[in-house]
């Protein structure tokens, strides 16, 4: 099933009705199975569609794509340039940061590099910056809206393996955190010593009014996020209550900006409804494919194979992750976490294994997989949104040393599972 699923979607079949149409495909010639299987289907798909934590998914979407149109990136990338611009690879450096405020904020991966691509890498280009440095920066500061909270996948995680939301948004601050120094790190170490390749800006204007209007335009995101993930972690909102509280203060920062108008909710709420349904299409494929994939013993052979052939916790954590690490090379996140997730997690339970923690592990995980080549959906972004500026070889060489520092990253956490609770269990 999973070598049929994986040959129709690199021909470049919709995912959802390539899970659907192999559960379908597997039901009819099976004949310990049965079309009579799939009658589960649409008790699986009220409970679906009920689901609570998942109303959270397109709340944060609209979020995201206010802000997108709200001119906060612009605002946040001019100041922040100007602000870090003085060091070498400080333009580099601010973009990771803008990134990570966007990915706090948005948390859209899409939205986050293609304005970063439009607006940081002209700019980078043209103050003679390595092209592969200039895109590698932007693709992967554009990816960390996948882990930093309010991340689309951690609300898919804790749906798929049964865990609160509001504790995978607390454990995963750290693994953003690690990832940004991560980041900033490499950058001041390549700008060292490549001297040519990450100049220095020289800037005219005080200091200090760049850093008053720095301050000025970080201020109302961090307002923002301290709303949305300050209200989860003092439980005071749950997930989805904190996505309602974003949505309304998106609109206030829109308000603020003054760009808030018909047009803007319009095309808010149309790419919403269509995100949201492309989502949920792909969720019931993949529910149909489970159904059929565990009538056919599927989810019992893996357990038998990690449990009894294999028998060691750490053997199978190693193989989860390298299995779902080559796959994000060819499929997206939302198949991966809807598919593969389901049957890693009787498996979890087994071995004792932390959940909230191989969760993390996971998300980490899938964030990489919009960086890899050749399916990588932030390299896409990037060049459509860059077209002749940077060459796609220019794009792969950059994002490769950002790829191994979220492999180190991910590293770090299996060897320290603590780091992920210093903000609380």
């Amino acid at each position: 099933m999973f070598a049929m699923a994986l040959v129709l979607l690199m021909l470049g079949f919709q995912v959802a009705f390539v899970f659907g149409g192999v559960a379908l495909f597997f039901a009819m010639i099976s004949d310990e199975v049965g079309l009579h299987v799939l009658e589960m289907l649409p008790y699986r798909t009220y409970g679906i569609m009920g689901n609570i934590t998942l109303m959270a998914v397109p709340l944060f979407i609209l979020m995201g794509l206010i802000l997108e149109k709200s001119k906060m990136a612009e605002n946040l990338l001019s100041s922040m340039g100007k602000l870090f611009g003085s060091v070498r690879g400080g333009l580099a450096i601010s973009v990771v940061l803008v990134g990570a405020i966007l990915a706090a904020s948005t948390g859209i991966v899409g939205a986050s590099v293609v304005m970063m691509s439009l607006i940081a890498l002209p700019l980078m280009l043209k103050h003679n910056y390595s092209p592969a440095l200039a895109s590698g920066s932007i693709a992967a500061s554009g990816t960390l809206g996948q882990l930093i909270p309010p991340s689309i996948v951690l609300i898919v995680l804790g749906d798929q393996m049964h865990l609160s939301v509001g504790d995978l948004f607390k454990a995963a601050v750290v693994p953003g955190i690690l990832l940004i120094i991560l980041y900033i790190l490499y950058i001041l170490i390549f700008a060292f010593l490549r001297k040519e390749a990450a100049p220095a800006i020289i800037s005219d204007e005080p200091y200090k009014t760049v850093a008053k209007a720095a301050f000025k335009a970080i201020l109302p995101p961090l307002l923002l996020i301290a709303a949305v993930l300050g209200s989860i972690f003092a439980g005071i909102a749950s997930p989805t209550e904190s996505a309602a509280i974003g949505v309304l203060g998106a609109f206030a920062l829109a308000a603020y900006n003054r760009v808030l108008d018909f047009e803007l909710v319009r095309y808010a709420a149309v790419e919403t409804v269509k995100l949201t349904a492309m989502i949920f299409m792909i969720l019931i494929g993949a529910t149909a494919f489970s159904l059929v994939f565990n009538e056919l013993g599927g989810g019992d052979m893996a357990l038998q194979f990690f449990t009894g052939d294999v028998g060691s916790k750490w053997t199978f954590i190693l193989i989860a992750m390298m299995v779902i690490f080559l796959l994000g090379f060819f499929i997206d996140f939302i198949e991966i976490a809807f598919v593969v997730v389901p049957i890693l997690v009787p498996i979890v339970a087994s071995f004792g294994i932390d959940p909230v923690w191989f969760a993390i592990l996971i998300a980490m995980n899938l964030q990489a997989s919009f960086l890899t080549p050749p399916f990588g959906f932030a390299l896409f972004y990037l060049k459509g949104a860059a077209g002749d500026k940077v060459t796609t070889a220019a794009i792969y060489r950059g994002v490769v040393p950002f790829i191994i520092l979220q492999v180190v990253a991910l590293g770090i956490i299996v060897l320290f599972p603590d780091l992920i609770y210093l903000f609380g269990k």
